[in-house]
């Protein structure tokens, strides 16, 4: 992505283990496969069938549970966890999930990924009720809502919460007795199910965290869905049937590892055919096809092969510079991506190079990437965009909702052609990323969430209404 080291922070990654030996570290293993999905902080809710125990702090997974004994007291055949960025609430301890609640009669661990779009309304409905909460997240909302629930069975008082709830959530709750999945009307979120050989259930926001523990696809959860999984197997329900399919657009074009499959489709083959139209709607007099590492790679590809020119490794990304130095102001972003991405001057000297990405939302350091191919060599830069502009804010799980943040918002093609410094600037359109990633369902814009290029957003945004 043409931006600072990275611009779009992910929203979560969930993961969920019951039945199965070795719970927390099947836990960890997963979420280590989830850990492009949130890099602020991370945790583990165990559950050994009398009591939850947690460990969570700030940071990457490997650094929160730097210490053996930290995962090793997490003892139990069940287990939650979470990978988080700050879309709602401040980057604090208190916002690490997943979220453990200890009440008199019983304890509730909640892990969320998402965004509600509701919340503050709701959170003050509560705190006029006399709710305390223990964080500023939003995710903390839903257990309030099922607490003060007269309702006589769970089961019962979450799907009275659910019904209260707006937004995009895809939430893994965990008690002593059972794991619940619940999915919002939208589907806004990708969540998928898995089996172990031990006859154990997995559940992770990618398929590609299922294959990091070993686990066999069994099915998608559903928009509406309420799944519980216990010792009796796994029941599925809803809370909802007012459903209208719109997961995330930008889990395929962005978001999710190539190696994951969402309802069915291939992330890097869904790209790579993205890259394919692109080329067919937007060639361009080059030389060299070259994407910019690692999340452009699959759609740099299939512009090559649409277009039949060489697909080149022409920039370089240092692996063992973190998202961590992301830095604060201009320049130093500038100096980070320096260090960040090189340029291969034996391959992009003296070529006409057709650089893709798969897309540009703050346009932060597109003109220094640019400048760093021409002062390689390169005799022509060309940029092409692997999905159309980013001109809306996101309200269901991604830290975009401002416009004033969103340089398409406010520029014309050309006018971030010259900011760029680049030779033309082309963005693949509507129908070519929805005919790329082919879902095929029958609901608007094929049951994509395309809001951030249309600004057609699928829900009515409550708390947000006024940034839309």
């Amino acid at each position: 992505m043409l931006d600072e080291v990275k611009s779009l922070n992910e929203e979560c990654g969930v993961f969920g283990v019951w039945g199965a030996k070795n719970a927390n570290y099947l836990t960890y293993l997963g979420l280590h496969s989830l850990q492009h999905r949130g890099q602020e902080g991370a945790g583990i809710v165990a559950n050994d069938g009398q009591k939850l125990r947690t460990y969570r702090n700030l940071g990457l997974l490997t650094q929160v549970f730097s210490k053996p004994e930290y995962l090793n007291n997490l003892v139990g055949d069940s287990a939650i966890g979470h990978v988080r960025y700050s879309t709602a609430g401040e980057n604090k301890i208190e916002n690490v999930q997943p979220l453990l609640f200890d009440f008199t009669d019983s304890q509730l661990a909640l892990a969320h990924n998402g965004n509600l779009t509701n919340a503050i309304t709701l959170k003050k409905e509560l705190e006029q009720k006399g709710h305390i909460f223990k964080s500023s997240s939003d995710s903390e909302v839903l257990v309030h809502l099922i607490k003060q629930s007269t309702q006589p069975t769970f089961r019962d008082r979450m799907v009275e919460a659910l019904n209260k709830i707006q937004g995009g959530f895809a939430y893994l709750l965990l008690t002593k007795d059972a794991l619940i999945l619940a999915l919002d009307s939208h589907g806004f979120r990708p969540l998928s199910i898995g089996k172990l050989d031990d006859g154990g259930y997995v559940v992770a926001s990618e398929t590609c965290a299922l294959d990091a523990v070993g686990a066999t696809f069994v099915r998608d959860v559903q928009p509406g869905e309420l799944i519980t999984i216990s010792d009796e197997g796994m029941k599925i329900d809803h809370w909802t049937t007012k459903t209208q399919l719109a997961i995330c657009s930008m889990e395929f074009v962005y978001f999710a590892r190539p190696d994951s499959d969402i309802l069915g489709v291939n992330v890097h083959s869904a790209r790579k055919r993205m890259g394919a139209n692109l080329a067919q709607e937007y060639p361009a007099p080059g030389d060299i096809v070259v994407g910019v590492p690692n999340s452009s790679l699959s759609a740099a590809s299939g512009y090559a092969e649409a277009s039949g020119l060489p697909y080149e490794m022409g920039l370089i990304k240092n692996q063992y510079m973190g998202r961590e130095f992301i830095q604060p102001t201009q320049e130093l972003r500038e100096k980070s991506v320096r260090q960040k991405l090189a340029a291969v001057k034996g391959v992009v000297k003296g070529k006409r190079v057709i650089l893709v990405d798969d897309s540009i939302v703050r346009g932060t350091t597109c003109a220094y990437i640019v400048q760093l191919l021409r002062d390689a060599g390169a005799t022509e830069v060309h940029l092409r965009i692997a999905s159309p502009r980013f001109m809306h804010p996101c309200f269901y799980g991604i830290d975009i909702q401002e416009k004033s943040e969103l340089i398409a918002a406010h520029k014309s093609i050309e006018e971030m052609n010259q900011i760029f410094g680049s030779d033309s600037l082309r963005f693949l359109s509507e129908d070519g990323l929805i005919d790329a990633i082919g879902m095929n369902a029958d609901a608007p814009y094929s049951g994509l969430d395309m809001s951030y290029f249309n600004g057609d957003y699928p829900t009515y945004l409550y708390d947000y209404e006024s940034k839309k």
